[in-house]
């Protein structure tokens, strides 16, 4: 069991002594008050200040090989015309350097656990246990309403969770149904069967669009949220990720029923799905609400203290109210919100909690003066400001380099060419 201790870093207005003992914190003293002797790692944090790392609850973490592809077009025509049919040449390899890269972005800006909804989940897993990142990896399930598929994703799906059995702690399995519009009813409702029969988390896309909310109400009679209340859906186990298209009746289900929402508002902004996140309304009714980036092609990065202060941002000025949305419950959001939809004893920094943390460089101009650290760290400075970052009691970035980094990235370059391959097009 490795030891680090963590000296005189600045932590909620004043220096402490942070001590992690294996994968756990087991100490938070006045700074000075533990003997800075006998500890495999001993790091000065006189200069840094220290957070929980950041959760990003919903990503498609490969989907960095299409940064920048797609630009300009509403949420249907980006994905029928540009992302699923370079979806369609991936396989295992190119989204594992996809998934690779994603890790770097999201270490490197203070990211330690995010929530996957991806393809050739073992290209995924590969790359976030290599990383030592802390991961949900999920079954993806899109039929295209097609239940002639059914019985192929159900035989698919058991054998997703019992190769999950042999994972490491750091990784979770979970099932992702991608959406109403893209997975039949048959589905979804033996979905839920399954996963609360064997108490997994189902991570979904909900009430994104309006064209979604529309077509539900067309199709279904009822709005996306009721639907998969009327399949069983909602839950304390569920993620759903955008939630933006709600009515009142609908923010009283997603409440009553305990379900995690997931606001992305810069992918959300970015595809103009929408920018009035009832953030409010769903805190008020009892939803846990929780923060995401959504993947590189609709938000072009995983910087969650870029997405914090998109996220505070929209909220003051859609309510016209400059407290909406306080600094200390969007660290919430950002960090042990998502910790706790995905079911991870994080978030905090304090005693018995995982070493999942996060060192910020405060020599840096967006931290001077220091009046009020958490305004400096979301409305002056971004994910660069992140010094080392800590998960599981293992130091994955110190002094802002991860080993390896350069080679990943020209890998990835050379994976990105042959999916996207504009040479072929020009010559076309």
């Amino acid at each position: 069991m490795k030891n680090i201790l963590i000296t005189n870093v600045l932590f909620n207005k004043q220096r402490k002594d942070i001590l992690i003992e294996g994968n756990l914190i087991s100490k938070v003293e006045p700074a000075g008050t533990i003997p800075a002797e006998g500890y495999d790692k001993v790091i000065d944090g006189s200069s840094k200040a220290i957070i929980p790392g950041f959760v990003n609850s919903h990503a498609h973490s490969a989907m960095t090989l299409f940064r920048g592809v797609g630009e300009d077009v509403p949420l249907d025509q980006w994905l029928k015309e540009r992302i699923w049919p370079y979806e369609a040449k991936l396989d295992e390899e190119m989204v594992y350097w996809g998934a690779k890269l994603a890790c770097i972005e999201m270490i490197k800006t203070g990211t330690t656990t995010f929530n996957d909804m991806y393809w050739h989940i073992k290209g995924t897993l590969r790359a976030a246990e290599e990383m030592g990142m802390r991961s949900v990896q999920s079954y993806c399930w899109m039929d295209s309403m097609d239940e002639s598929l059914f019985e192929e994703n159900k035989a698919r799906l058991q054998k997703a969770h019992r190769m999950s059995l042999d994972w490491s702690p750091l990784t979770t399995f979970a099932i992702s149904p991608h959406a109403i519009y893209t997975v039949t009813g048959k589905a979804f409702r033996y979905i839920n069967s399954y996963a609360r029969d064997n108490d997994l988390i189902v991570h979904t896309h909900l009430a994104e669009t309006r064209s979604e909310m529309d077509q539900s109400e067309r199709d279904y009679g009822m709005s996306p949220t009721e639907y998969l209340n009327k399949l069983g859906l909602l839950g304390p186990n569920l993620v759903a990720a955008h939630s933006l298209w709600l009515s009142s009746d609908d923010i009283a289900l997603l409440g009553a029923n305990g379900v995690n929402t997931v606001h992305n508002p810069n992918s959300n902004l970015k595809l103009a799905s929408g920018y009035k996140f009832k953030y409010n309304e769903l805190r008020d009714a009892g939803a846990n609400i929780c923060l995401g980036t959504d993947g590189c092609a609709s938000s072009n990065n995983l910087d969650m203290i870029d997405s914090m202060k998109t996220a505070a941002l929209l909220q003051k000025v859609w309510r016209n109210d400059p407290g909406a949305i306080p600094l200390k419950e969007l660290m919430d959001v950002a960090s042990y919100n998502g910790a706790r939809a995905l079911r991870i004893n994080a978030g905090r920094i304090e005693p018995g909690y995982l070493a999942d943390v996060a060192l910020i460089d405060m020599n840096r101009p967006s931290f001077v003066p220091g009046h009020y650290f958490l305004a400096n760290l979301v409305y002056a400075a971004n994910g660069e400001c992140i010094d080392t970052v800590i998960c599981n009691g293992k130091i994955l970035m110190e002094n802002k380099y991860i080993p390896g980094e350069d080679l990943i990235y020209k890998k990835v370059q050379e994976v990105a060419d042959q999916v996207v391959d504009y040479k072929k097009k020009k010559k076309a």
